[in-house]
């Protein structure tokens, strides 16, 4: 089942889905992303792994338009911490090369330390990694 989130102006930013095949929470954001939209939006896709059990995430970016280093500090120093208590231990970043996004997605992988982050450009890749810590889940 997929949950959308919506911005002020009734836009989906977020599309969280728990994968029961796949034994993951696949996340799918979308535009310009507010620091409000950030928060609400991890936090949502946290409590989905918490309710799963699964420690994968699948967070694909690369429909994101800009930057989020406005929310950066929080996303490394308050979420992390709350995303690795809810069970997050292997989370797949897909972004688009070369966007402002993917810029902020890279200080975001050097910064975190409460579990393990990998940045890809295809979807396809990123899958094919989590699936060596969902395949005998």
């Amino acid at each position: 089942m997929t949950q959308e989130y919506k911005n002020v102006f009734g836009k989906v930013f977020l599309n969280v889905t728990v994968d029961n095949v796949n034994r993951w929470v696949h996340t799918d954001w979308f535009g310009y992303l507010t620091e409000e939209n950030i928060k609400a939006g991890a936090l949502a896709y946290t409590e989905a792994v918490r309710k799963s059990g699964y420690s994968c995430v699948l967070n694909d970016t690369s429909n994101v338009v800009g930057g989020w280093d406005h929310s950066l500090d929080w996303v490394v120093n308050e979420w992390s911490p709350q995303a690795a208590g809810a069970g997050v231990k292997h989370f797949a970043m897909v972004t688009a090369p070369e966007s402002f996004a993917a810029a902020t997605a890279s200080n975001f992988v050097s910064s975190v330390e409460a579990f393990e982050v990998r940045i890809f450009q295809s979807i396809g890749d990123a899958q094919s990694w989590l699936h060596q810590y969902t395949i005998n889940a």
